[in-house]
């Protein structure tokens, strides 16, 4: 499988950018929308936003049965329009938000990796975006 694949996931959101991005950072808002599917959780997260800052989430299956941490270290952050980060094994995600009234676009492009199939990974990165924007769109601050 080729390694230097690049992935893009994207929704576009019926709220303003500045709420999208709160609730996108906040580790209060990640643990409750940071999922695949509803067999799984995110119980812990911890994020340091800023250049050189890190991040990690616990994601676990609810039943017990698997569990992993996904983190990084930031390499961009610009307030409201983009995150970058490097992941642990040195795969780089860009997020960018386009904000106009109150909707708000957000891509992810992501590094593929090795072990699955790059359609599984989109799959799955496009279930947890879906997931987001669900959770923004109906909840209220």
């Amino acid at each position: 499988m080729e390694t230097s694949k690049k992935v893009t996931v994207e929704a576009t959101i019926q709220a303003p950018v500045e709420k999208v991005w709160e609730y996108w950072t906040e580790p209060v808002h990640i643990t409750k929308w940071n999922s695949a599917s509803d067999d799984w959780h995110t119980p812990i997260a911890e994020n340091d936003l800023r250049v050189g800052g890190k991040f990690r989430s616990r994601m676990e299956a609810k039943d017990g049965s698997f569990g992993f941490d996904f983190g990084g270290i930031y390499d961009e952050v610009k307030l409201h329009e983009v995150i970058a980060y490097t992941l642990g094994d040195g795969r780089k995600v860009t997020i960018t938000f386009n904000g106009h009234d109150n909707e708000t676009k957000v891509i992810e492009t992501f590094d593929a990796e090795t072990e699955n199939p790059v359609e599984l990974q989109q799959q799955g990165w496009q279930a947890i975006l879906d997931n987001f924007k669900k959770y923004a769109e109906q909840t209220t601050i």
